[in-house]
């Protein structure tokens, strides 16, 4: 089998050459568009095309089905002619059933003015309308190394500058690695708890030290927490998942439902905060995504009465099998949430990351490469969200690549 040599993405700057007589697009693209990479996800999506049975430990996304309240008050909710637009900000039940969610996680009074909620297009559509609000050119955001792939992006979608915190070998952001970042242009610290690509949850400690620091430095605590359902009981602590929103009310969270109940294609996430940012996110959502998708904030109207810890544990069983198969043979961080590893190539095979997914794909298994994910290449990422006899095999696979 032959494999790409650069898994990574495809540049803007690859595409040909206009034909004679042709627009020269080249020429139009802003630098903007030019300094950002395809995604390197996508980029082995495309090559699990083309493979004969593949084992796919790549996708960032649930194996089980939308619960079916859900689906069923999404399906009434267009069937009832729901299909128009929403109010910019969310439908109003929406937006208190958060609310009264936050309450119960994070202590935020429901009725507290000072407080508002906003629906925004998925998770990704919440960041990048904060990081509107909030860069201007050489303004600068803190993010942890390894990171969502979006993170860097909003550097170059803003004029704003994106400053990376390398957190290895134990992929924890902390306020004594984010300090030392912090400079006159610093606007924001953007947490991941549980993370992706690692899996790893902060501790009550980590997050309460970053609180203190960000309030220290007026700097505005960004907490991503789009896994906040997916946590195993080993990473819990009182019951719940640690969120500095349970030490700081001036902070933006953002949350989602997409990898929660599996609907990940419907787009919808959320943001939390001052009420004087999310009227500016709101004002940037209005003229760009305008409201999130109708018939979606309807469905997941129904979400907050339905309970996917059976989901979890099974997806804690299946991380136990990454330790288990993974660990004897390379440095695996302990994933707390999510459904993510990420698995170090160990030194004496002589490889990159991305050259260990290029061996992996050519015995049928997609994993990530850390790259895609850090401005390291020494790790890969593998998704244990996947059919369990499946991701065994595709273990014992890597297990065996990785023993070299």
């Amino acid at each position: 089998m032959t494999v790409p040599s650069d898994i990574r993405g495809i540049r803007a700057t690859d595409a040909p050459h206009p034909p004679h007589g042709g627009i020269d697009l080249d020429a139009l693209l802003s630098a903007r568009s030019r300094a950002i990479d395809a995604s390197g996800i996508r980029r082995v999506f495309d090559l699990g095309a083309t493979l004969e049975n593949p084992i796919n430990l790549s996708i960032g996304q649930p194996d089980f089905p939308v619960p079916e309240p859900i689906k069923r008050a999404a399906v009434a909710a267009i069937e009832g002619d729901h299909n128009g637009y929403t109010p910019t900000q969310g439908l109003a039940p929406l937006r208190q059933a958060i609310r009264r969610r936050l309450e119960d996680r994070a202590g935020w009074a429901a009725d507290d003015p000072s407080i508002d909620v906003l629906v925004t297009s998925g998770t990704s559509g919440g960041l990048l309308l904060a990081a509107m609000a909030l860069l201007e050119a050489g303004d600068e955001i803190v993010v942890p190394d390894p990171y969502f792939v979006m993170y860097p992006q909003l550097g170059p979608l803003t004029g704003g500058r994106v400053v990376t915190c390398s957190t290895y070998p134990d992929f924890r952001l902390t306020a004594e690695r984010v300090e030392p970042l912090l400079g006159p242009r610093t606007k924001a610290v953007l947490l991941n708890s549980p993370s992706n690509p690692c899996g790893v949850v902060a501790t009550e400690t980590e997050v309460r030290d970053l609180v203190d620091l960000c309030r220290r430095r007026g700097v505005l605590l960004i907490s991503d927490e789009i896994y906040d359902e997916f946590v195993f009981d080993d990473a819990l602590e009182h019951g719940t998942c640690p969120t500095p929103a349970r030490f700081e009310e001036d902070l933006l969270l953002i949350g989602g439902f997409g990898k929660t109940y599996a609907c990940t294609g419907w787009r919808l996430g959320y943001a939390a905060g001052p009420k004087r940012l999310i009227a500016e996110m709101a004002k940037m959502q209005q003229y760009t995504f305008v409201c999130a998708p109708t018939p979606a904030q309807h469905g997941v109207l129904a979400s907050f009465d339905v309970s996917m810890r059976d989901h979890v544990e099974a997806y804690a069983r299946r991380r136990d099998l990454v330790l288990e198969k993974l660990s004897p043979h390379a440095s695996v961080a302990r994933p707390g949430g999510a459904f993510y590893a990420f698995v170090e190539v160990p030194r004496h095979l002589g490889m990159t990351g991305t050259a260990f997914v290029e061996r992996a794909v050519a015995e049928r298994v997609l994993t990530i490469p850390g790259a895609v994910f850090s401005e390291r290449d020494t790790h890969f990422r593998l998704s244990f969200a996947t059919a369990e006899d499946r991701l065994v095999e595709g273990l014992e696979i890597l297990a065996r690549l990785l023993r070299g």
